[in-house]
């Protein structure tokens, strides 16, 4: 339920006296409240329309409260200069697998003599076998950070349990959740502590409702800054390593206001599609997306069949930009 607050009201009085009679309230907008919790089955809405500080009362039906469009128009997330969600084109590049420090340079070179935004890499790797490459750790995160520092780039590294977010939150600017821990709540919950944005990816066997749900647990639990980012289902289909939903993108837009990107590395799982299926998530509205890109794919230790090299990363944000631009006069002109 939304309440729409008259104006001059005391917003801050007024939510601590919900409080105290023990509903959840979080203030969404300037003049608007979300009552998450403690109304369905014991206070009828209407009753709220009575209070002399309510203007007007909406009910929602969805099962998320605090991500549903009927709480803002958009969530804009700041930082370090740079905007998600604001129709600035927003990109990430770089390797699956932080794996040495000349590696990452040559990444972090490439991603900001491009214009784009972030550089990520992963320093905790979920890997289906024990005996492949884990990733390095703490070392890994303070290459990350070195990278940004020195040139002034965004960064983007995983979190796989409860007990990394000191650690990584510490060297790293957005928290990436992967899909497989979308589903992971008691991680999920944690995040609510830390102010770092996150970037939570969809399941490969989740729909639309479990991924605007896993964001609730972020944002119920105390941050609004989460990014969503649409990687690829599980099909019956076999050419591709998994199928990229870019139905995702216009449904979660009139679902939710928070940003989302999209990652066509996982997404496809093959090198060559990576290219065309970024140009079609631009243009299907995606707010940027995040790709795999390492200074010599062939030897990434770590997905390599769908890691781009620096000459098509180049080529690809230069594409994106045209497309975004194409689009948004399209819009402008309709």
């Amino acid at each position: 339920m939304i309440i729409s607050l008259k104006p001059n009201v005391d917003a801050f009085a007024f939510i601590q006296r919900l409080e105290r009679m023990g509903f959840l309230v979080v203030r969404s907008q300037e003049s608007r409240l979300s009552i998450v919790k403690g109304v369905d089955d014991t206070v009828k809405p209407e009753l709220f329309k009575e209070l002399p500080e309510v203007a007007d009362v909406l009910e929602t039906r969805e099962k998320f409260k605090l991500v549903s469009k009927a709480v803002q128009e958009k969530t804009v997330i700041h930082i370090k200069g740079r905007t998600i969600g604001s129709g600035e084109l927003f990109i990430i590049g770089g390797p699956c697998s932080i794996e040495s420090k000349e590696q990452m340079e040559e990444c972090a070179r490439v991603v900001q003599e491009n214009g784009a935004a972030a550089l990520r890499g992963g320093a905790f790797k979920p890997r289906t076998s024990p005996y492949e490459f884990q990733g390095m750790e703490e070392e890994g995160l303070k290459i990350l950070k070195e990278m940004g520092d020195k040139y002034h780039l965004i960064t983007v590294s995983e979190v796989m349990d409860a007990s990394q977010i000191g650690l990584v939150s510490a060297y790293v600017d957005i928290l990436q959740i992967g899909a497989r821990n979308m589903h992971n709540f008691t991680l999920l919950k944690a995040l609510g502590s830390v102010k770092n944005p996150i970037l939570l990816k969809r399941g490969f066997a989740a729909s639309y409702q479990d991924l605007l749900l896993a964001a609730e647990y972020i944002i119920s639990a105390g941050n609004p800054n989460v990014i969503l980012c649409e990687r690829g289902i599980r099909t019956f289909e076999t050419h591709t390593r998994n199928t990229l939903d870019l139905n995702a993108v216009p449904a979660l837009k009139e679902l939710t206001h928070l940003p989302v990107l999209v990652d066509p590395s996982h997404g496809t799982g093959k090198r060559s599609m990576v290219l065309p299926m970024a140009r079609a998530a631009i243009a299907a509205g995606a707010d940027g997306v995040m790709v795999e890109m390492h200074p010599n794919p062939d030897q990434a230790l770590t997905d390599a069949a769908q890691t781009i090299s620096p000459n098509s990363f180049k080529k690809m944000v230069k594409e994106l930009q045209l497309v975004a631009n194409a689009c948004r006069e399209c819009h402008e002109s309709i």
